[in-house]
């Protein structure tokens, strides 16, 4: 399935039950592994874990391929892995914590040099 459109799809399945502060961010040119990561919020366990499904159910519907998933005993954080898309569907703390936007960003914020303002 083109890339493209599994983003559409996981997009709209988190939009779908209210997943909060979608982010999707492309990975192409820093790692070989994947295309896209998609991180999303959910406010409780109940929810993460029902992104995760909803997002999984929706993905096999327009039949593309699940490849595995985590975390979803615990439901802090749950990672649905798409093969070219990694999803990401943490509780707000936990998405605080781990900062996955900062991490993947492109271009990392430079500090600044005694004397310069921070960029």
């Amino acid at each position: 399935m083109d890339v493209r459109k599994l983003q559409k799809i996981a997009v709209a399945a988190l939009e779908d039950i209210k997943g909060e502060d979608i982010e999707v961010i492309n990975t192409t040119k820093l790692t070989s592994l994947f295309d896209r990561i998609i991180v999303a919020s959910g406010n409780s366990n109940r929810q993460v874990k029902s992104l995760a499904r909803n997002v999984q159910d929706k993905v096999r519907e327009a039949g593309g391929e699940v490849v595995g998933t985590e975390g979803e005993d615990n439901g802090d954080w749950v990672l649905v892995d798409l093969g070219s898309i990694v999803v990401h569907i943490m509780q707000p703390a936990v998405r605080s914590y781990y900062n996955l936007e900062e991490l993947w960003q492109a271009k990392p914020k430079r500090k600044a040099r005694q004397g310069e303002p921070e960029q």
